[in-house]
């Protein structure tokens, strides 16, 4: 286990909705665990008017988010957790003096004995992270003299390449890139990282993981919910910008990526840097039009409850043309993708929700157990949720005569590893940066790599000629010619709830 050293924590927007939901709940499982340091403050800061004993009802004590934690847990426990955390009211505006936050920082260093090592957690509009960024260097409190600052910010990270650009100049006038953590929840996911071992450390697979044995690379991120509550920002988004970009190319970057030299973090994002840049950028419009899908889900009943389409949401422009499904195909330009498609979808109001890889084998290039009609591709299946496991698709001789053929499964579930207890994602990557691994965290270079693959897509699907908006009923697994974009006979595996359920079954609800 890496050393943790004492620090403070100062969660910039601590009156929202994520430091009740995600941060605290995470820190205070670390807690439990045992995994903070002996000294360790967190400091609140917002524009709300609370005191420490407030802030402290409300992530804590009155949290509907640890309510069960807590009646769980020693109240001992509880109270020298809850004794740790503080707040400091920013007043009307983010951008101000932080003079007085600088002060209260000091003092709590002082009583806490924290070092001078400070985490600064931005959670807050991203239009917020420089404006806080350069008041912290205007209080001097982005300075390393004693003890090192880091500074993670949430997604998304940009609305384009250009903004990502501008947004990572901004940035680096007031912090170095080694002190800044790009947060992506989906690579804390414990399934997410167990790609890379199960890629480089199985002589069963890592000699299979080319265009030779490999037909297609196959991602499904899908959502059984609508846009709820977010129907204002979403509209402005779109399941391309909101998904695809961070969460899933991060996914396709690990599938692609080369062996790195050792599993230092630098190592690792140098090798994701190069596979997003090797992803085929697709610019003239009739590639577009033949590998991009976009559709959105309209009115339908669901379980016998009658379900809104997309532009009858709350907060959604009646005539949106915004995508809630949105299906790519393309390649890899390097020797050991060459020629291989991949097919990457995310939607909303699917039948389920799940999120997982599928890696198509190529069938045996002589077929001596041929059976009509049957296909029999072995496949590797990786979910990161729910239900979080590995499954492996393989054909097995179905007892009696002759020799016909079933496909059979061999699965493994994280859920299995009784004596073993498997972390948040926000829990693993408070954890990482308290400990200064930025190993699933994504650099500058990284971000942009991703937006210059995705702003082609996002420019023609606004002003390209003959572009199309799909509908699909709420509650299916998108339109009908979603299937079309996959070469040959090929269709979507339609994942259920389970791991092992077969293509095609689903559980609407």
């Amino acid at each position: 286990m890496k050393k943790t050293d004492n620090q403070m924590l100062v969660i910039f927007g601590a009156s929202g909705d994520l430091t009740a939901r995600k941060l605290i709940p995470g820190l205070f499982n670390l807690h439990l665990a045992g995994h903070l340091p002996k000294n360790f403050v967190v400091l609140g800061a917002s524009r709300s008017d609370m005191s420490d004993e407030d802030f402290r009802d409300r992530v804590v004590y009155k949290s509907p988010y640890l309510k069960d934690k807590i009646k769980d847990a020693p109240e001992s426990k509880v109270k020298a957790f809850a004794d740790v955390l503080y707040y400091e009211d920013l007043g009307k505006d983010y951008d101000t003096d932080y003079a007085p936050l600088r002060k209260r920082v000091e003092a709590l260093k002082d009583k806490h004995d924290t070092s001078g090592n400070i985490i600064y957690y931005l959670s807050t509009p991203p239009t917020l992270y420089e404006t806080v960024a350069k008041n912290l260097a205007d209080a001097e409190m982005n300075t390393q003299n004693h003890g090192w600052k880091r500074l993670i910010v949430e997604k998304p990270f940009g609305y384009s390449l250009e903004t990502a650009q501008n947004l990572n100049k901004g940035l680096h006038r007031f912090f170095e890139e080694h002190q800044i953590y790009r947060i992506d929840h989906y690579l804390g996911k414990e399934t997410v990282q167990n790609l890379l071992v199960t890629r480089f450390s199985n002589s069963i697979f890592e000699p299979l993981w080319n265009r030779n044995y490999i037909h297609h690379v196959e991602i499904t991120n899908a959502e059984s919910v609508g846009v709820e509550k977010r129907g204002g920002y979403y509209d402005k988004s779109g399941a391309l910008r909101d998904m695809f970009q961070n969460h899933l190319l991060q996914l396709v970057s690990l599938v692609v990526m080369e062996p790195p030299i050792g599993d230092d973090a630098e190592e690792i994002r140098n090798e994701k840097v190069k596979a997003l840049k090797s992803l085929r950028v697709m610019k003239d419009e009739q590639t577009l039009y033949d590998n991009t899908i976009r559709a959105q889900y309209v009115a339908s009943e669901i379980n016998g409850n009658k379900v809104k389409g997309y532009r009858e949401e709350d907060g959604v422009d009646p005539d949106s043309t915004t995508e809630t499904y949105a299906a790519i195909k393309f390649y890899v330009d390097n020797w050991r993708w060459h020629g291989t498609p991949f097919y990457v979808r995310t939607a909303k109001r699917m039948p389920t929700k799940v999120t997982e890889i599928v890696i198509h084998f190529k069938e045996p290039h002589h077929q001596i157990f041929q059976e009509s009609g049957m296909h029999r591709d072995n496949k590797l299946v990786i979910r990161i949720q729910p239900d979080e496991g590995i499954l492996i698709k393989f054909g097995v001789k179905v007892p009696g005569q002759g020799f016909k053929v079933e496909r059979a499964n061999m699965d493994f579930y994280y859920s299995s590893l009784a004596e073993t207890y498997v972390m948040e994602a926000y829990e693993r990557l408070l954890l990482d940066a308290m400990q200064g691994d930025a190993t699933l965290y994504a650099r500058a270079d990284e971000v942009e790599a991703a937006w210059e693959f995705v702003d082609p897509i996002l420019n023609y699907w606004k002003s390209g000629k003959d572009v199309r908006m799909y509908g699909y009923a709420a509650g299916v697994w998108g339109p009908e010619n979603a299937d079309d974009l996959i070469d040959g006979n090929g269709i979507w595996r339609n994942p259920g709830e389970n791991l092992a359920d077969d293509p095609g079954y689903c559980v609407i609800c």
